[in-house]
């Protein structure tokens, strides 16, 4: 009995892959995304001698500039997957991330590479959107949201070992043997996508092109109460996190003096979020998106607020650095699956073009934080630790407003 339950929830949209195979096709694709930022962490400086860069915080354009592109793209990826269906517009994505990366690997300038990179985050917008657009095809409700942390527990372990990957290939060779690994995962990607990933958007769910309908998609989105506020908030969270990219080898090469140690201390705290994601597809379906994502955002706040006492005191050695910033990174890790998963739960009939702005509004918002906190890096943690706490508690106002002040309170339907 146990396993005819099971087997019943498992959607047959994406046959011919069972179950496992789709969770690590859902996750190598998302992949792509961190794979692309993380792995460049430990380059910057070699960026920034190979062209010449004296400007102490112009390295992070390279990290930015992927950023804006992958915000960018998430536009129009949603709507094209509403009407064309989930795997041409996957293909393409794909196909466009693979020739930023030998555009990236044949770069003479920094304006050449620069341009590279927002291409590769056009690429990478595609699998994000179409990632989460087949998950809400083939599941709704809690079982979403254990689809979904499944698949980020997997793609997550890629920050933990991607700038160790990165370092690695650098001892082989230089900045540019990065893109060269960044290409060939991109190709086995895009091969097994091809051949086993199946349409899941029946022809008869598809939705115009027409400007005025994709508006009022558009409108649909950001109308509904429970979308907008979570997507506010889910950006709140990820700004925080791109911060953390953003400034992280400054700061742990610079003020905590790691040296080519960095990758090892990223990775160390990096692990939180991987270990969130496991407890929340593990528990999620008993305690509910709400309580496990609420619960979570309110320790955000109060670790973020630590950390920012500590940093005013003069009072963070590195240990205690780490401890709070995997704290934090845990708390991002249970809200962030969440979030999207409350955010979509009412956009089921377009879940393409949700996705897509959802993806817009989180990533472009994310990525205004995370720029103004690392930009305002000057040697100290002081500015950092005081974006981390203002973000979250930001969140926090958010989600109090979305939920009319009511935490921890699981809906029996969607908030609109």
């Amino acid at each position: 009995m146990a396993n005819m339950n099971a087997d019943a929830l498992v959607s047959s949209r994406h046959q011919p892959m069972g179950f496992p195979e789709f969770v690590i096709v859902i996750a190598s694709i998302m992949a792509l995304n961190p794979l692309a930022m993380d792995m460049m962490l430990p380059a910057l400086p070699d960026i920034a001698s190979a062209f010449h860069i004296t400007t102490l915080n112009k390295p992070q354009e390279v990290l930015s500039a992927f950023l804006i592109g992958f915000g960018i793209g998430q536009f129009i990826m949603g709507p094209l997957s509403d009407r064309f269906g989930r795997r041409p517009v996957l293909i393409d994505g794909m196909a466009l991330y693979c020739i930023a990366s030998l555009l990236a690997i044949t770069a003479s300038s920094f304006e050449t590479l620069l341009l590279a990179r927002v291409l590769q985050g056009l690429g990478t917008s595609a699998t994000r959107v179409i990632a989460t657009s087949v998950v809400r095809d083939c599941y709704v409700g809690r079982r979403m949201a254990s689809v979904m942390s499944l698949a980020m527990m997997i793609f997550i372990a890629v920050p933990v070992i991607a700038p160790s990957l990165g370092q690695a290939v650098m001892l082989w060779t230089h900045w540019r043997g990065i893109f060269i690994v960044l290409m060939v995962y991109g190709v086995l990607a895009l091969i097994w996508s091809a051949v086993r990933m199946p349409e899941t958007l029946p022809e008869s769910e598809r939705k115009s092109l027409a400007f005025f309908d994709v508006l009022g998609a558009f409108r649909q989105t950001v109308t509904n109460r429970q979308t907008l506020g979570y997507a506010l908030a889910a950006g709140g969270v990820q700004g925080s996190l791109f911060a953390f990219v953003f400034a992280s080898q400054q700061v742990f090469t610079e003020i905590y003096g790691l040296g080519h140690y960095f990758p090892l201390a990223f990775a160390a705290v990096a692990i939180g979020i991987a270990i969130a994601g496991f407890l929340n597809a593990r528990f999620v379906g008993r305690i509910g998106m709400r309580v496990i994502s609420h619960g979570a955002l309110v320790g955000f706040v109060a670790v973020a607020g630590i950390m920012l006492l500590a940093a005013e005191l003069h009072m963070l050695p590195l240990p205690l650095f780490m401890a709070l910033s995997a704290l934090m990174m845990f708390a991002f890790g249970l809200t962030f699956a969440n979030f999207t998963s409350l955010a979509m739960e009412p956009q089921g009939h377009i879940a393409g073009t949700a996705s897509s702005l959802y993806g817009s509004i989180t990533t472009l918002l994310g990525i205004g934080i995370g720029t103004t906190i690392g930009q305002a890096y000057d040697g100290t943690l002081l500015p950092f630790a005081t974006g981390f706490f203002l973000c979250t508690l930001a969140s926090l106002a958010v989600v109090l407003v979305v939920e009319k002040g009511r935490l921890f309170q699981p809906h029996a339907r969607p908030v609109t």
